[in-house]
């Protein structure tokens, strides 16, 4: 009996949820992040488009190719890095030469298997200390708002907190909308004369440095890899699907190319979204579940399109409000990095100066703390560990 592949509403359903959950409970941190990175409100708005219409068109193309669920979205983690790194030589045009050495860096990884194999063999626990400590500040921020502002802040943390007693994955969206109620009460109709329905695409002509490429071109693509592009091909995995990684690894990477030049950092293989259209929960036959990679990709285009309107909010939005709603989106990705890096015990010494050196946000000779913070950890666990067995 051949496979069934027809279209399924239940697949569209989980993969729209999908599209909406994804772009929701992180568009505020990769609004930062290019923000920190030195874009204006028009470059972010653009990167924020091309990245989400990038996300898009991968999780169409790969899932029909494949029929596999195939969920891409944007580096999360290389967004919260931006904001960790701060402005770069030659401002965002400075940003955006790393992120296209990046960019070739992911198409090689998919191309040249021991790339990829080079940063699957970065141990483990140094690579989650590092994005623990890139996560740090951020999750800090919600403890900020409240300093500064405490009738606010505490709103947006109690609306988060009570949301994900319902329904987790709708905490942060609600945050969010409780920043743009609190906007929409301080401003009243001058919110809605303010806001761009459309986002305009801006092209940017990149700056290359050495100091961008080692602050920002491999700490983004190690993160990417480590921190989206492997767990996603896990959790395909986990649901018995079992796609080549490395055609998947250099489409994305060919997607995050085309999207810098308009100001988008990376895309790449999603997690928990990913999750979401190839569970069960998508579709009781695995065979059908690859509608809800489509459906997905399709709402993230859509969203694109229309990322000039959230952006304008945002855009007014004090950035204590829209950094504390990115720190509680964050939380959980921060419990799971600094949990996993001090699961081994062999390796606490070497993780726990990884992660003070990622978080400390130092710069020396321009380079970021991200990158000195694994080469510290690196070094660390060679002299102590040096022809000793793991």
């Amino acid at each position: 009996m051949a496979p069934n592949y027809s279209i399924s509403t239940q697949a569209l359903v989980a993969g729209s949820l999908a599209g909406i959950v994804g772009f929701s409970s992180s568009f505020v941190i990769v609004l930062h992040g290019l923000q920190a990175a030195g874009a204006s409100l028009a470059e972010s708005t653009s990167g924020v488009m091309a990245l989400s219409i990038a996300m898009g068109l991968g999780g169409v193309a790969l899932s029909f190719l494949t029929r596999m669920p195939i969920s891409v979205a944007w580096s999360t983690p290389g967004a919260a890095l931006l904001t960790t790194t701060g402005l770069i030589e030659g401002g965002f045009a400075g940003a955006v030469g790393a992120f296209l050495v990046s960019s070739v860096l992911l198409i090689f990884a998919g191309i040249f298997k021991p790339l990829g194999r080079a940063v699957a063999a970065i141990p483990a626990p140094l690579a989650n200390a590092m994005l623990a400590g890139i996560l740090l500040h951020l999750c800090l921020a919600p403890v900020h708002a409240v300093s500064e502002s405490p009738a606010i802040g505490l709103f947006i943390i109690l609306v988060w907190a009570v949301m994900a007693r319902i329904n987790r994955l709708l905490a942060v969206p609600a945050a969010l909308v409780s920043v743009v109620f609190v906007m929409g009460m301080a401003k009243g109709g001058a919110l809605l004369a303010s806001i761009d329905l459309f986002a305009v695409p801006t092209l940017i002509t990149p700056v290359f440095s050495v100091s961008a490429l080692l602050s920002v071109a491999f700490p983004l693509f190690i993160v990417t890899m480590a921190s989206q592009n492997i767990p996603g091909v896990a959790v395909l995995a986990a649901n018995g699907f079992k796609p080549e990684p490395g055609p998947l690894f250099t489409v994305t990477g060919i997607l995050s190319f085309i999207s810098n030049f308009l100001g988008g950092h990376a895309v790449n293989l999603a997690a928990i979204t990913a999750a979401m259209c190839a569970g069960p929960d998508a579709h009781e036959d695995p065979k059908r579940r690859y509608w809800a990679g489509i459906a997905s990709g399709l709402v993230y285009i859509l969203l694109g399109i229309f990322a000039g309107a959230a952006t304008s909010i945002i855009g007014i939005s004090p950035p204590i409000y829209i950094e504390a709603v990115a720190g509680l989106a964050l939380i959980g990705a921060f419990s799971t990095a600094l949990f996993s890096s001090l699961s081994d015990s062999a390796f606490r010494e070497p993780v726990a100066i990884t992660f003070l050196v990622s978080a400390s946000g130092i710069t020396i000779f321009g380079v970021g703390s991200a990158f000195w913070g694994l080469i510290a950890g690196g070094f660390m666990m060679a002299i102590r560990y040096k022809g000793r067995s793991a």
